[in-house]
């Protein structure tokens, strides 16, 4: 039973929070409650935007004691409904964004501790300046938040050579359910005392407490970058082209992304003053990045040779300055933006074992035209880790509702066949409101026990982000 915030409740908050910690009228609401995607809209009643870790534990506590629902939310950068709260309008809505300090800053320790506001290109940029790198890399990077990453577990660019937010995350300082405060803001790389409570909430989108802070690991920053483009025939030789470049790179290899030929033109026609970087028009495109401290550009030089050679790729371009670098990326970057003005899109953000990515896509590819003729894929992605986004523009000439109202059918299709080649349906994005229904299809029912069970323990009352990612028993 959803418990409305009494009166009373709203103006405690109110008191104590100041005019700087809550919005209330509906014009300043609007930009907390809806989704990136504009998928979903909610409602609340009040806005609340704790400036301290203090003030968040007396919000958790005043409502839990209340029975209300808390809907934890970052930079609102998420793409499967996880900060969104629900239309009924009987959840606050706690925004971290006023937790924006970075604590310390350690290049001995290699460490770094930020509030959970601070903004992924601020951690970037502390990092930066103590000539360390923070190595996540996402498109949202000048928005989303540190509390929001460690939430959902953000991936991106790099987790190739870098791993995931999970690999960065040292410690974190997390406010209970109850208002309790779990400081786990250690920098050890080793602590064998037990469990590893950090894991829980990482990944676990807000639904078993609110991070507040983190302890993240830092970098050595790399002296070189090396961008390289390649034109290949399928996917198959893209993955024959990572692992000659894996080969012979090592773990230089940072990045190694893949797009298609209609996501590319969808890119052209999108970005202004874009052009097409490689002479040749071919079914799929390789985009090789690799960072280190020596002479790479020979390296990725002579593997493209030999890709020539052995018919794996058919055209290539090594980057020769840092404008012609990011004008490559720049094609990857605006990959989902340049599909919005072709019309309804159907997102699908997938991973798949390596070894099956061509057999899925090929699979995936005639099915989902069988079933919408004239639908036009745009698929792209980390090609390196094995996370593919296979998105779905409406074919031309339907209506975009009509379209989107295959949402659900047409997704079915295509996570049977991810699920078919032993890959998951949410890889870097979650599952928050949009698949939590789904997922019963696919996750083995221990899995959902336990989680439920760990939900059940942290969160009895349910009132973390209640109806995101797992219910409680």
């Amino acid at each position: 039973m959803v418990q409305r915030p009494s009166a009373a409740l709203l103006a405690r908050l109110k008191d104590l929070l100041g005019p700087a910690g809550t919005v209330e009228s509906e014009a300043d609401k609007a930009p907390y409650l809806t989704d990136w995607r504009r998928r979903y809209r909610g409602d609340t009643p009040l806005v609340l935007r704790p400036g301290t870790t203090a003030e968040v534990q007396a919000v958790v506590g005043l409502c839990a004691a209340a029975g209300v629902a808390l809907v934890p939310q970052g930079g609102n950068t998420g793409l499967v409904g996880g900060g969104t709260p629900f239309e009924h309008g009987a959840e606050l809505l706690l925004s971290l964004t006023r937790l924006n300090r970075i604590r310390a800053v350690d290049p001995i320790d290699d460490t770094l501790v930020a509030e959970a506001g601070v903004t992924l290109a601020g951690v970037q940029a502390a990092a930066a300046a103590v000539d360390r790198l923070y190595p996540v890399s996402l498109a949202s990077q000048g928005s989303c938040t540190i509390g929001g990453n460690v939430a959902t577990n953000a991936g991106g660019i790099h987790v190739l050579r870098y791993g995931m937010t999970r690999e960065q995350v040292l410690g974190l300082e997390v406010v209970l359910p109850d208002g309790r405060l779990w400081n786990g803001l250690r920098s050890l790389r080793k602590d064998n005392t037990g469990y590893d409570l950090k894991q829980l909430f990482i990944g676990s989108e807000g639904t078993l407490g609110v991070v507040t802070a983190a302890c993240l690991r830092l970098w050595p920053r790399p002296a070189e970058r090396v961008v390289a483009l390649a034109a290949v025939p399928d996917v198959a030789a893209g993955l024959a082209l990572f692992g000659r470049l894996r080969a012979a790179a090592g773990q230089t290899l940072s990045a190694c992304e893949i797009f298609s030929e209609r996501g590319l033109q969808f890119v052209l026609a999108f970005l202004a003053g874009s052009r097409r970087p490689l002479e040749t028009v071919a079914p799929w495109y390789v985009l090789l990045e690799v960072l280190g401290d020596h002479a790479l550009h020979d390296t990725v030089e002579t593997v493209l040779a030999a890709a020539f050679e052995a018919g794996e790729a058919c055209d290539g371009t090594i980057a020769e300055s840092e404008a012609q670098a990011m004008a490559l990326w720049a094609l990857r970057e605006h990959l989902s933006d340049a599909q919005t003005p072709q019309g309804a899109s159907l997102k699908h953000d997938v991973a798949l074992p390596l070894a099956a990515l061509g057999g899925f896509v090929a699979q995936a590819l005639a099915a989902v035209e069988a079933a919408a003729p004239g639908v036009r894929p745009v698929v792209f992605g980390h090609l390196g880790d094995g996370n593919l986004h296979f998105n779905l523009t409406q074919p031309p000439g339907l209506d975009g509702a009509a379209f989107l109202a295959r949402t659900d059918e047409l997704a079915l299709v295509v996570h049977d066949i991810v699920h078919a080649h032993g890959g998951s349906i949410a890889a870097e994005h979650g599952l928050g409101r949009l698949k939590i229904d789904a997922i019963d299809r696919y996750h083995d029912p221990v899995e959902r026990s336990l989680m439920a069970a760990l939900k059940q323990a942290l969160d009895p009352g349910d009132l973390m982000n209640p109806g995101k990612l797992v219910r409680p028993a």
